[in-house]
């Protein structure tokens, strides 16, 4: 939602308005990653996947760069297809949640405990290399991509995935945000406030995600998107 606001209510550049939305933004994922972090219990965990987020930082790192080459004009085209597939994405969570669990293994011998140490194979590696490429360039739906990654390699239970999802997010985001700022591709006063905003949802969004409810929730937020990329759609053939 934000991305469409600088871009068209406070008339940024594209790839100025992107960059400006990971920073601004950046402030969720680690209060996201500290809040299920219960206890601190699952810091020694993150400790093992290691490799998960070297893998994290290198293809944040690339997609930012790419976004770096990639010319304000080419990027406003792209950007409503991007903001399409991450509303569809997140529209469709339950399902794929749904569709990731029957490809788990389901008996006791194979499932980890709940604080049992692994690590990530090639295929993951692999995966999660290309969902941080599209976050450093984008960024949005990067957060159900890597849980499908994590499920993949029975990482646990949901607070413990969405503990390293969180995580791998914030290095992901991290990284893209510092070559943004050594590009000078930020405008501040915006990002400052996205970032107090972020803070503040949340810790007081949660209650009323609560109220209204996980699937009403994803439902309205999917629909927003789905909205704002078609009428960027719009907008970019009509100037066009």
């Amino acid at each position: 939602m934000t991305f469409p606001v600088m871009l068209y209510g406070c008339g940024m550049p594209a790839r100025e308005a992107n960059a400006t939305n990971t920073v601004g933004l950046l402030p969720a994922a680690f209060m996201g990653a500290r809040g299920f972090n219960t206890g601190g219990t699952k810091t020694a965990i993150a400790h093992g996947m290691w490799k998960f987020y070297v893998v994290s930082m290198v293809g944040g790192g690339v997609g930012s760069v790419l976004l770096r080459y990639t010319s304000n004009a080419s990027f406003k085209a792209i950007v409503p297809w991007l903001i399409m597939m991450a509303a569809i994405i997140f529209l469709f969570t339950d399902t794929i949640s749904a569709y990731l669990l029957k490809l788990r293994v389901h008996e006791a011998a194979d499932k980890p405990q709940p604080d049992a140490p692994f690590s990530p194979n090639f295929k993951v590696l692999f995966f999660q290399f290309f969902v941080a490429v599209y976050g450093g360039y984008f960024g949005a739906g990067i957060g159900i991509m890597m849980l499908a990654a994590l499920s993949l390699m029975r990482a646990g239970d949901i607070y413990r995935m969405n503990f390293l999802k969180n995580l791998g997010a914030f290095v992901i985001n991290g990284v893209a945000s510092l070559v943004f700022i050594a590009l000078g591709l930020i405008d501040w006063p915006i990002a400052l406030s996205m970032a107090l905003g972020a803070v503040l949802g949340g810790w007081g969004g949660a209650g009323i995600a609560k109220k209204i409810g996980p699937r009403w929730a994803r439902r309205i937020v999917s629909m927003v998107g789905i909205a704002m990329s078609i009428w960027m759609m719009i907008e970019h053939f009509r100037k066009s």
